[in-house]
């Protein structure tokens, strides 16, 4: 056995813990499809959201622990519920009232209101399908609709028809007494309006697999259960999908987790092998609200990549999935250093080590080397004292402090400089709160710009921070006030970086003259 298949069996990274749950479903006797299927589901009634890309790249992430605990191979499927009725109108989209007209319909049948698809459905799979490829995932995409239309569903649809009493006993005792006298696992699609039915059935025949039911004018109306007729409400619907495709493995959301059992049942029902589950906490906006699609509330995939990296974004999601995490765009920054810190760390750690690294559940066996040589958060403070309106500006500090660096050596370093200026311009610089030096805090800056002033040792970061810790150890205790008075007054903030850092990066002299313009009363207004 290899050194990484040894140290994965033993390791305590939440996706080895999950791949090892799942490796026991397979200890006696190999899967007899000749894989392990892992799957997604994507619900395209609203533009498809970060949490959506979280699901499939924690699925991503166990799917390669398993990859290095076994040897079965794996499949990945994207499953898009497209044949949904739409049953309101999302907020964040234009020709609300052309909508209108299509409440009800399967999406797929809906109205495309960007007006470049065939329908809402078909516009909302492509944006799915746009930003995993994005991601360089590896998938296989499902669609519903194809799914019911194309006779896929057929067989477990009809095994549905022979079950009809047993799915619905376990989908009574979940339903309020109201709703359990007209409900039935089963929604016909209208022939003639083809909107998606809420009605009871009158007759469910095994002999034909077909249903009889009155639709809201009273009219009679038989229908196949096959062919895309008629489709399964959502919560059957999952379990009999576990069932159709043999899927071994679905994570979801906590507000799924009480319907685990009525999922696992149906699919047990229809004849299938309940998949293992890994239910995850939710992702928070700004207000601690849940972030929704139809709300689109919280951070977009395309508003974290205008900011940060792709592997910042995969960073943030792979820490603690179990806990409510506050999902807006001031996690941003920290995402970003932590992220280069671990490629730091990555090149000295042994294989346990590695395995508990979240750059490997990142990037697999190819993890990248970091050329960071400044942090992001440094970079946000540099553009913010140099006014910096293009990351050229940004280089003109860097070179100087880092000679070796450039643009085509440190890719990451240019694309974060990029990040950097648009993250100050639109985040922090509107926030950006000076105060005036007072007391003893005037005495240390003035004391601090003479020691810059005359100071010819050598420019590194520790020299200069021993500098900087001198002259506050000297007139302050505890040293978080000298600190809090170095980012208020000469940076605007409430935190900063490593000061004598920030100092090696902006300039010794520069620093001065920032001194010398915070003490003057620039910075602060009226």
């Amino acid at each position: 056995m290899s050194e990484l298949r040894q140290a994965a069996l033993e390791s305590k990274a939440w996706p080895f813990e999950e791949a090892r749950r799942l490796a026991k479903r397979y200890e006696k006797k190999a899967p007899e499809k000749g894989y392990v299927l892992f799957e997604t589901g994507y619900g395209p009634s609203g533009l498809p959201h970060i949490g959506t890309f979280g699901e499939v790249l924690r699925t991503t992430m166990i799917r390669r622990a398993f990859e290095v605990i076994s040897d079965i191979p794996t499949r990945l499927i994207c499953f898009s519920d497209d044949m949904d009725g739409m049953r309101k109108i999302p907020g964040n989209v234009p020709n609300q009232e052309r909508l209108k007209e299509d409440i009800q319909k399967p999406l797929t049948s809906v109205y495309d209101p960007f007006e470049t698809h065939d329908s809402f459905g078909d516009h909302n799979n492509a944006m799915l399908r746009r930003f995993l490829d994005t991601f360089g995932f590896e998938y296989e995409f499902y669609s519903a609709t194809e799914f019911y239309k194309s006779g896929q569903f057929d067989e477990v649809l009809k095994r549905a028809v022979d079950n009809y009493d047993d799915v619905m006993k376990v989908m009574l005792k979940s339903l309020r007494e109201e709703r359990a006298a007209t409900y039935s696992i089963f929604l016909p699609i209208h022939p003639e309006t083809g909107r998606v039915l809420y009605v009871p059935m009158k007759s469910v025949n095994k002999d034909d697999y077909t249903i009889t039911f009155d639709d809201e004018d009273g009219k009679e109306w038989t229908l196949p259960v096959t062919g895309g007729n008629v489709k399964l409400q959502w919560k059957p619907d999952f379990g009999a999908r576990w069932a159709a495709l043999g899927v071994d493995f679905e994570m979801y959301g906590k507000d799924h987790s009480t319907n685990t059992p009525i999922y696992d049942r149906i699919c047990e029902i229809l004849g299938g092998k309940k998949p293992e589950h890994f239910t995850y906490e939710l992702f928070l906006d700004d207000q601690g609200q849940k972030i929704s699609k139809s709300s689109g509330n919280g951070i977009s995939i395309d508003e974290w990549l205008t900011y940060a990296s792709t592997e910042s974004l995969s960073y943030f999601m792979f820490l603690k999935p179990k806990t409510a995490k506050r999902l807006y765009f001031d996690v941003i920054p920290k995402a970003m250093d932590e992220y280069h810190q671990q490629l730091r760390a990555y090149a000295e750690q042994d294989a346990k080590g590695r395995l508990a690294n979240p750059v490997f559940h990142i990037h697999g066996h190819n993890v990248p080397a970091s050329d960071m040589v400044v942090p992001f958060s440094m970079l946000l403070n540099l553009a913010s004292v140099s006014g910096a309106e293009d990351k050229e500006t940004l280089w003109g500090f860097i070179r100087r402090y880092a000679p070796e660096a450039s643009p085509e050596t440190n890719p990451q370093l240019d694309q974060a400089a990029g990040f950097a200026v648009r993250y100050y311009n639109d985040f922090v610089k509107p926030g950006k709160v000076f105060r005036a030096a007072e007391g003893i805090e005037i005495e240390a800056l003035e004391a601090l710009r003479d020691a810059l002033k005359a100071y010819d040792g050598e420019e590194s970061d520790e020299a200069l921070q021993s500098v900087v810790y001198t002259i506050g150890r000297e007139r302050f205790d505890p040293m978080k006030a000298w600190f809090s008075c170095l980012y208020e007054v000469l940076l605007g903030a409430k935190q900063g970086p490593r000061f004598g850092g920030f100092i090696a990066l902006y300039g010794v002299q520069e620093t001065v003259a920032l001194i010398d313009r915070a003490l003057a009363g620039e910075f602060v207004e009226g």
